[in-house]
């Protein structure tokens, strides 16, 4: 497994505070999944792509038939050029005939978490996202900010990011060995008290998960 970041709760240097993250959720019909799939990466590594690949994964529990796609950006302005090619091409990802829905959403990291080191972490991932109460985000910070380096250090965390567009929400991505060692070290992060967060769960409206299995040529794996 790769080294993961170290994080210790203090804010990171502003040019890592400044990048910003692009969750792209494409959603496709069975019949169409390998079709879908095949012009992702083409579309991503092509020559006049901008942005940091960092995950792709496919959904296996929680909503079926949708892969989610991770980037990293240095700024804002880089982020919405790229999201222009996007939103100005025929078929973006390169899946656009065979898509049912495709969902671009833009976010922050916290200010205290690295940027995304990418590497072999994991068999599969999961994917929280938290529906905040509004004004939810600064207190949903300071308690991440208590309890994340504790639990970071049994339980190496790829993000954990907040949207800046849209209603107040959270997103976190873990890896995790197999869905047996997820169940295992979740029960003993909250037998040990180590989670949640402080003031966390008072601020979530409500929340899904998503248990995604990375495609070939991910770098997060």
């Amino acid at each position: 497994m790769t080294n993961a970041p170290m994080i210790d709760g203090e804010d990171v240097a502003a040019a890592a505070q400044a990048i910003r993250y692009e969750l792209t959720t494409l959603s496709f019909r069975m019949p169409d999944a390998a079709q879908a799939k095949a012009g992702i990466m083409p579309w991503l590594t092509a020559p006049e792509a901008t942005g940091r690949l960092l995950g792709l994964w496919e959904s296996e529990h929680d909503i079926l038939f949708r892969v989610f796609v991770l980037r990293e950006f240095p700024d804002d302005a880089a982020l919405a050029a790229e999201r222009q090619r996007a939103m100005h091409d025929r078929q973006p990802f390169g899946a656009g005939p065979h898509l049912t829905d495709l969902s671009m959403q833009s976010f922050a990291p916290f200010p205290f978490v690295p940027p995304v080191v990418t590497g072999s972490f994991g068999a599969v991932y999961e994917i929280r996202d938290y529906h905040l109460i509004p004004g939810g985000i600064p207190a949903t910070i300071d308690g991440w900010r208590q309890k994340l380096p504790g639990r970071h250090r049994v339980d190496p965390l790829t993000v954990v990011m907040y949207a800046l567009d849209g209603p107040a929400r959270i997103v976190h991505i873990w890896p995790f060995s197999g869905m047996d060692d997820r169940v295992s070290i979740r029960r003993s992060l909250y037998a040990d008290g180590m989670w949640p967060p402080p003031g966390g769960p008072e601020h979530i409206m409500s929340a899904t998960s998503t248990m995604a299995w990375p495609l070939p040529g991910s770098p997060l794996h």
